[in-house]
């Protein structure tokens, strides 16, 4: 357990708070999660670079992190009502789809390794963008038309070429499995 690890960590327990703000209705509180964690992410990432504190649990966990904080978020809001259902149940079920495959490839004794694509992380800016955005405007009450449009409009583009790249990814290392 080194600092990155900590804070990566701290990042995992934010979640239930950035929830309980968006449930009750405390945007300004959960725009500010939102920015610590973000900042937090930032800031392990550069700890463990610079300071070669990389693990192989840190690799673990980090990503563990930024899906649960994203995808809290996209639920609360669209439980809310302050996003559309539809994008909440494509950006989470891209996750789900993307877990499941990567179970599958284990229980087949056929891990696949992970390697985060570039349209991955382009759907990961526009995702943390869309998210950021709507909980500021909700938090401070101004108007975010027309670029939640466009921002919603890249999560849409991103998370499908995302899912599909990954899914075709991982049928090509699935399919040099022998049949029995």
């Amino acid at each position: 357990m080194n600092i990155p690890n900590i804070i990566t960590l701290g990042r995992i327990l934010a979640v239930p708070f950035i929830v309980w703000a968006i449930a009750s209705n405390q945007m300004e509180i959960a725009f500010a999660i939102f920015i610590i964690a973000g900042i937090s992410d930032a800031v392990d990432g550069f700890l463990a670079k610079r300071f070669n504190m990389s693990s192989e649990l840190g690799a673990l966990l980090d990503p563990v992190a930024d899906k649960a904080l994203l995808v809290s978020i996209y639920m609360a809001l669209g439980i809310w009502g302050a996003i559309p259902r539809w994008i909440v149940i494509l950006v989470v079920s891209r996750d789900i789809m993307i877990v499941g495959a990567v179970i599958v490839s284990w229980l087949y004794g056929k891990p696949i390794p992970m390697k985060p694509l570039m349209v991955s992380k382009l759907n990961t800016v526009a995702q943390v963008g869309f998210a950021a955005l709507v909980l500021a405007s909700l938090g401070f009450g101004f108007d975010s038309g027309p670029y939640d449009l466009v921002l919603m409009a890249l999560v849409t583009i991103f998370t499908l070429l995302s899912v599909s790249f990954y899914l075709v990814e991982w049928a090509r290392h699935m399919s040099t499995i022998e049949a029995n």
